[in-house]
Order: C-alpha cells, then structure tokens, then sequence
C-alpha cells in the first residue's frame, strides 16, 4: 500500500509540473514581428500601395459641398457635422447619404450620382464635376462614416471601433482594444471579412514579420478580429491548477500518516 501511494503521489506531482509548465509561454510565442532569421534583425524593406477603401453598397457618406452660394451651401449641407478625431468606440448612429443598391447617392439638384467602387477622394471629383452644372466653383468633401471593425477574444477592451480616417492595420486595431493579453494566441488569429457577397475566415500570424506582407494588415470595413484563448486560459479557468495544491497537500498528509503508522 505504501508504494502504491508514492507512486500516486509522483503521478500527480508529474502532472502538476507537466501542467505549469503548459502554462508557461516563451519569448518565440509572444514576441511580434519576428525576422525569419534571428541574426538578421535589421532590414529594410519597401512599402506595398497602401490600402485604400472603396464605397460601396450600404455605405454611409459625410458629403460636404461648399460654393459661393450660401444658400446653395444650405440646401447640401442638411447633416450636422461630425466631430473630427481619428478613432472612436461611441456607437452613435452615422448620419448622411446612404448608398443604395445600385451604387447611387441622392443630392438636391443632382440627383443620383454613382459612387459605388470608388474612393472618398474619387467620388469627391465625381459630385465635383456634377455639381459644377448647378453651383458656381463647389468644393465637395465626401467621407466614409460608417466603417467600422470589431475586436473580440483575449484582448484588454473588446468592442466595436469606428474608424473615422477610412484606414486601419490589424497592429493598430490591437493597439486600440489595448493589446492582447498574455493568454491571447498570436500565433492563431482569427480574421472574418465579409466581400462580395462571400465571408472568409482567414488565420493570421502576428509574430512573423512577412505579417506586413500579409493581405491582411490592412483592415477592411465591418473586418472581425478574435484573438483565441491559449491552453494556459483554458486551465486557468477550468480550476484544474487550482485544484492539483490541495490534491498535493492530501496525498502529503496520507503519506505522512502512513510513514508514521509503520515506523
């Protein structure tokens, strides 16, 4: 009986061990943007064309149009102007010109005019052209104000972010929900973008450094970004590492009272 509770004993202190050590992470796991080869840190690489986003169906547009009619101004300008600022979590409801079906916005005077496909700067010389049939030198400025992203898991503030200047890279969308925490899985991150009519999920690896290469650094409007929970999460909330002290501390005790009943 003697050594079957020893060998039980060590059995669980194994386990114990085996089980922090799980728990444990090591630089390789958590670090960002690591090189491909450690003695080669330093490089420099050219940038790709940086992202640019596209109007499209449902869209919300901020559309401002300035001429030397103040009254024309007026009959434009019948949303009230957003604060500026680059960033935003307030989930307040955008307001301005939806973008219908076909890829059309409605103005006075102009009537539809299509901006679906096109860039903010490229719908602005659109409506510019358009308007210069009404209005005497218009200045039009056209912004997206309802892209958005989400970022869920193990991150220190999950939420909905709006994006007020239309451009977002992943590092930016974690830093703004505050990192992940220790636990989240940089390895395994998990992308949910909705194009086309088509969802794709797609993994992506932080802690390599071709991540900049990757088609997903940039962010795209209405993109999800979940961070997974690493096993160390898992075994923290199970209560299994808070269990196996006491299992330890009973087993102890038997073998404790067992060396004392046979000396």
């Amino acid at each position: 009986m003697g050594s079957s509770i020893i060998k039980m004993n060590n059995r669980v202190i194994i386990l114990f061990v085996s089980l922090l050590f799980t728990s444990c992470f090591t630089r390789k796991q958590i670090a960002y943007f690591q090189p491909a080869k450690s003695n080669s840190d330093t490089a420099t690489v050219n940038i790709k064309e940086k992202f640019t986003s596209r109007i499209q169906q449902g869209d919300i547009l901020n559309i401002r149009v300035f001429s030397l009619s103040q009254e024309a101004n007026a009959m434009f300008n019948v949303f009230p102007q957003e604060e500026s600022g680059n960033t935003s979590n307030e989930l307040s409801a955008p307001v301005g010109f939806l973008v219908s079906a076909d890829g059309t916005v409605t103005l006075p005077l102009a009537g539809k005019i299509h901006v679906g496909g096109l860039s903010s700067e490229e719908a602005s010389d659109t409506i510019t052209k358009k308007l210069n049939l009404y209005l005497v030198q218009p200045t039009v400025s056209v912004r997206i104000v309802n892209f958005k992203i989400s970022v869920l898991g193990e991150v220190a503030r999950p939420s909905v972010y709006i994006i007020a200047n239309e451009r977002i890279t992943l590092p930016e969308a974690l830093s703004l929900a505050g990192d992940l925490t220790i636990y989240g899985r940089r390895k395994n991150l998990l992308l949910i973008r909705e194009e086309d009519g088509k969802r794709e999920f797609a993994r992506v690896d932080i802690t390599k450094r071709d991540f900049f290469d990757s088609p997903y650094y940039y962010l795209r409007p209405n993109d999800i970004i979940y961070a997974e929970p690493s096993t160390g999460r898992v075994l923290g909330t199970s209560g299994v590492l808070q269990v196996v002290p006491y299992i330890l501390s009973a087993l102890t005790l038997l073998l404790l009272l067992y060396d004392s009943n046979i000396k």
